[in-house]
């Protein structure tokens, strides 16, 4: 059984969504102790145990301590096989922090996904970033996932709903991004739920007198009013370079200006691109789990906590995977030279 210590690194939930979903591919059973010891609530929390449940459910496994609040997890992991796999989290826990548990595991079996939560909240990222910027980036490493965005959800009453489906992967394509030359053109999806469409018009016009009084380049944002149930706004934006996509994000909150969600989303970006690296410092991490499979070679804007953590986890279950260039908060490149095979 793989040991896992819960309070490495980064120490939070990203052990657990990687740990869990490599168990899930590799066949490995894995014991998680110290989870999140170091974190006002330690232990377990609601969508950390949301995410664990998919993947049990996803290769009939054995769990032990899968309940809120546990501080040692023990993942047993049977034979995975294509589902339909429906997760109901009831509060605003994020839909796309269960998806980067689920998504790896699901990559090597296919299947489909219902998700209901919280798909723009804080301290997880959007899901127009996951859908525009994550995916855009997996697409060239051969992985197929189709996304719904059906309802949005923000804290605290969540009730957003994403759907999905993933294609076996089947063509495992390395990835080379290291720097990108051009920039081709900007994107992004400002929205506004339960609010006047007057805010979602405001983020997205701050936005781009921001980003063009840096670029002469189209700058094409979306503006997307809705229903659910609480209201809530944010702004997701994207360059599109000649390499991947590189991505900066702001939720709105009461007594804080639209025009000020706006250009703090596009100063995020902006930001991203002074060093020419092709991964923004959000993807590189998430990017992890699937490169130790596909091989290739990345510069990441920033080598984060997350970054290493997320490599130090890959690398209890496969052996020496990467090669990591470049210190924690600077830029970099991340490599592996022979991708695992399952």
């Amino acid at each position: 059984m793989i040991e896992i210590d819960g309070s490495y690194g980064e120490g939070g939930g990203q052990i657990l969504r990687t740990a869990v979903a490599l168990s899930v591919i590799t066949g490995k059973p894995v014991r998680i102790y110290n989870i999140r010891a170091n974190r006002p609530n330690p232990g377990l929390r609601p969508q950390h145990l949301h995410g664990i449940l998919a993947l049990k459910e996803l290769s009939n496994a054995r769990v032990k301590g899968a309940r809120v609040g546990s501080t040692v997890l023990e993942f047993w992991p049977g034979k995975p096989e294509a589902k339909h796999i429906r997760v109901p989290i009831k509060t605003a826990g994020s839909v796309t922090l269960v998806l980067q548990a689920l998504l790896p595991a699901m990559a090597f079996v296919g299947g489909s996904f219902e998700v209901t939560g919280g798909t723009d909240v804080p301290w997880s990222p959007p899901v127009d970033y996951l859908r525009n910027v994550t995916l855009f980036a997996l697409e060239k490493m051969g992985l197929k996932v189709e996304l719904e965005l059906r309802r949005r959800g923000h804290y605290p009453k969540g009730g957003g709903l994403v759907v999905g489906r993933v294609e076996p992967w089947e063509e495992r394509k390395p990835i080379t991004a290291l720097e990108w030359n051009r920039i081709k053109k900007f994107g992004g999806i400002s929205h506004a739920t339960n609010l006047p469409a007057h805010v979602a018009e405001r983020q997205a016009k701050a936005a781009e007198e921001r980003i063009r009084g840096l670029y002469s380049l189209p700058v094409e944002i979306e503006r997307e009013v809705s229903r659910s149930l609480g209201p809530g706004s944010g702004i997701v934006v994207w360059a599109e370079t000649d390499s991947l996509r590189l991505g900066g994000d702001a939720l709105g909150k009461r007594g804080k200006p639209a025009e000020v969600v706006g250009r703090e989303a596009a100063d995020e970006l902006l930001g991203q691109l002074t060093s020419r690296k092709a991964v923004d410092k959000f993807l590189g991490d998430q990017l992890i789990p699937f490169l130790a499979f596909a091989g290739g070679e990345i510069g990441v804007v920033e080598i984060t906590n997350h970054l290493t953590t997320n490599v130090w986890v890959v690398e209890r279950f496969l052996g020496k995977t990467f090669t990591v260039e470049g210190d924690v908060g600077g830029s970099g490149t991340v490599s592996v030279r022979k991708p695992k095979v399952v």
